[in-house]
């Protein structure tokens, strides 16, 4: 601002960029909900809006199953930001014709040009940016790939982001280290994020179809709340390499155990603390049916940070699924190039469970060969 209005105080200065910083969050602010807009007009729910240093990401709970929804969700920010710039250029267009105040004029100057800057660096083709989204978005309409689109993606994003990481280090030693170090940073940035982004889109499409009944551990070790936490320690935890066990009594299903809620309890008071005062009840336990979606599952124990979760059905314990099944899942499918494995379009109420005779793990209806162990199941299994 010195540079561009020179002659001013200290304190216009500061209101100068105390306004301007309020105009930028909001121009940010506005640009996301543009993105969340078009999402939650499509069906697709956002969880928060999340403003940090590089600008704002709008957080959905789900990504978008269509290509044509995807470019229009990714254009709508860069459009707002350029409307924005367009509206504020009209603004300070007019203050300076008419003599409004420099505080003023200033500002809605700087707000026109940084929204400007703002929708041009992110329609550049660097995924996850704006513009690397409609990029694969494109792609994804064009392919029908949804995998391979966000990998051609993610190369050009890195290349992008090398070639940005390696300008900022030629400008470092050239002497302009503060924007060097900027551009290097955004560099990483980009490459970073398109690198997170591939990982995601791979672990939705390794899962897209699996239900939690189809990789649930049956059949589990349970504990009676009677006995006391050092039992529990000494012969559970220490003998089986399980991470908790469902509390039962008399058949009744109380609650869940894990390895965290009994290291939560002091290690003086564990010979006479029970597993009844250790457990996480059934009402606030992390509980699943087993034909909900696997990745669904996957993602309600990053957010509520557990290693296990309940499969139940009707509060009858069907089994439990650990961060560790999901895992495993993942990894053979990925080995084993697996597609994915689409619903049957009979709702599963109405279709007749068939489990598989070796694995036990439940298949669709008419299911020959197992995919997960190829055993061969028997004619009255599959019909």
């Amino acid at each position: 601002m010195p540079h561009q209005y020179p002659g001013l105080s200290t304190v216009t200065y500061w209101t100068i960029g105390i306004s301007s910083a309020i105009v930028l969050f909001a121009s940010v602010l506005v640009h996301e909900l543009s993105h969340s807009y078009i999402a939650k007009k499509n069906g697709l729910p956002i969880a928060r809006i999340t403003l940090f240093f590089f600008g704002g990401v709008s957080e959905m709970s789900e990504e978008p199953q269509d290509a044509g929804l995807e470019v229009r969700m990714a254009a709508a920010g860069p459009l707002m930001s350029f409307l924005i710039a367009g509206v504020l250029g009209g603004f300070w267009y007019i203050a300076k014709l008419v003599g409004l105040p420099i505080v003023l004029t200033a500002t809605v100057g700087y707000g026109a040009l940084i929204n400007a800057v703002l929708g041009a660096f992110n329609l550049l083709p660097a995924f996850p940016l704006d513009g690397g989204r409609v990029f694969r978005g494109s792609l994804w309409k064009h392919s029908r790939n949804l995998v391979a689109a966000t990998r051609t993606a993610t190369r050009v994003s890195e290349a992008f982001s090398l070639l940005m990481m390696l300008g900022g280090f030629v400008a470092i030693i050239l002497g302009d280290f503060v924007d060097g170090i900027w551009i290097v940073v955004l560099g990483w940035f980009i490459k970073s994020g398109a690198e997170t982004s591939l990982r995601q889109t791979l672990l939705g499409e390794t899962l897209t179809g699996v239900r939690v009944g189809d990789i649930m551990t049956r059949g589990v070790l349970t504990v009676s709340p009677e006995i006391t936490v050092q039992q529990l320690v000494s012969d559970y935890f220490l003998v089986h390499p399980h991470e908790g066990y469902p509390v039962m009594k008399d058949g009744q299903l109380l609650g869940l155990v894990t390895l965290q809620s009994a290291r939560a309890i002091p290690k003086e008071q564990r010979a006479t603390e029970r597993v009844a005062q250790a457990m996480v009840p059934y009402e606030r336990a992390p509980v699943v049916q087993s034909d909900a979606s696997a990745l669904d599952a996957l993602k309600r124990m990053a957010r509520d940070r557990t290693e296990m979760m309940l499969v139940t059905e009707g509060g009858r314990l069907l089994g439990v699924v650990s961060r560790g099944d999901l895992m495993k899942t993942i990894q053979t499918r990925q080995e084993l190039e697996l597609h994915p494995v689409w619903q049957p379009a009979t709702p599963v109420a109405e279709a007749k469970a068939q489990y598989c005779v070796q694995c036990g793990a439940r298949l669709q209806p008419g299911t020959q060969i197992c995919p997960y162990c190829q055993a061969k199941q028997s004619e009255a299994n599959s019909s």
